[in-house]
């Protein structure tokens, strides 16, 4: 049985209101990760995020995966916490976010760099005190017309991205589980990908 932990933390917005939005991909990619692991949320003691503990496995890496119910800017404020309780440091953090510089569907792997104005992730680097953690990007493509970035971002998936949504966020949590099991790289090879 293997010792090694990784924080997965999805990165959305709480509520019913916000559930189905581009912005909260990261909540559903967390909620595909649970459901094969036999995992549950619930609200923590030590954060204000959900938690769910598992190996992934039968004696495989210990996860620790997280849904903040800080709202997406202030993401940070419940990860880092946990991250420190269970002694996780920010190179064994996985960040799954929204990219709107990405095609819908499209997934992107990169540990550190910068963090192309999204708050959640500016939040997260900051409460962590590093940017080498490692970013799971799942495209959300970019908004039509003159459409703000901040209202597309807030807007459920379009019906034609919802044929395909379910899918794209299995690929996206096969990548997060590349990544534990196989390291970075193979997992960059696999999913770099464009479609």
């Amino acid at each position: 049985m293997t010792d090694s932990s990784t924080l997965v933390v999805g990165l959305g917005n709480p509520g019913p209101k916000y559930s189905a939005n581009r912005h909260n991909v990261g909540f559903l990619v967390a909620d595909v990760l649970a459901g094969r692991v036999g995992a549950r949320f619930s609200v923590s003691r030590k954060a204000r995020a959900e938690v769910s503990e598992a190996r992934l496995g039968v004696g495989g890496p210990r996860l620790v995966l997280v849904k903040p119910l800080t709202f997406m800017n202030l993401s940070g404020e419940a990860v880092g916490p946990l991250a420190k309780y269970f002694g996780i440091e920010p190179q064994s953090v996985i960040a799954v976010h929204d990219e709107l510089d990405l095609p819908y569907g499209q997934l992107r792997l990169k540990r550190g760099g910068g963090e192309g104005g999204h708050n959640g992730l500016r939040s997260l680097s900051k409460t962590l005190g590093s940017k080498d953690y490692v970013r799971v990007r799942f495209g959300i493509g970019r908004p039509p017309g003159r459409q703000e970035a901040a209202d597309y971002v807030l807007k459920d998936f379009a019906k034609a991205e919802r044929a395909e949504l379910d899918l794209n966020l299995e690929l996206a949590a096969d990548a997060v589980e590349a990544v534990i099991t196989k390291g970075l790289e193979a997992a960059q090879n696999t999913y770099n990908v464009a479609k």
